[in-house]
């Protein structure tokens, strides 16, 4: 599926500048460029393009792509990332080491802060990030890590150890179980004394 990131109609931007078309996820986005205008990506992601989540998931059966539709915008002068993901990851199940579908569908949106004193311009239920703490790469201009933000987010959807809801656990028996022998109960005595004294 071809991606057409473009940027959000904008009284800043009156020619409606379109952001470069590519098929694969950007790995940042330039906020100088696109953080005024807005800018907006949707496509197909192979989840072993993460690498940290690619570490985690199933070998024993075949990764679908998930669908990610994603929107840099502002809002009350606060810079937000939102972005849909449609689609699910097969991991290990930690009791019977069978794959496991996990469903990454769900909609996610973080606000950008410039400094903490926005904190306040959010709800309160409100995920935020402060800019200066996730733009880490020097560079002539202001990078999002896009792509890292985004694989952080899957990577908190993910069970730590995730197993099916019905899953027996299997156990393999090497030998035989060695029976148990009957022991005498140490009441019998006691109750063969009662009528007697």
């Amino acid at each position: 599926m071809s991606s057409t990131p473009e940027s959000k109609p904008s009284a800043l931007n009156p020619d409606n500048k379109k952001a470069p078309v590519t098929n694969s996820m950007p790995e940042h986005i330039s906020l100088d460029k696109w953080a005024d205008t807005g800018y907006e990506w949707a496509g197909e992601v192979e989840p072993s393009s993460f690498q940290r989540l690619a570490t985690v998931l199933s070998t024993d059966h075949e990764q679908t792509k998930t669908q990610l539709d994603a929107n840099l915008y502002r809002r009350n002068n606060v810079l937000h990332l939102a972005f849909t993901l449609t689609g699910n990851v097969w991991l290990t199940c930690q009791r019977c080491l069978q794959p496991v579908a996990i469903d990454l569908s769900d909609d996610y949106d973080i606000a950008l802060l410039e400094n903490e004193s926005q904190v306040r311009l959010v709800n309160e239920e409100q995920d935020y990030l402060l800019l200066d703490e996730i733009i880490t790469e020097q560079s002539p201009e202001r990078l999002l890590p896009f792509k890292k933000l985004v694989e952080d987010e899957i990577l908190l959807k993910t069970p730590m150890a995730p197993k099916h809801d019905d899953c027996e656990m299997t156990v393999e028996q090497f030998g035989e179980i060695p029976e148990e022998e009957e022991s005498e109960n140490p009441f019998a005595a006691l109750a063969s004394l009662k009528g007697k004294l």
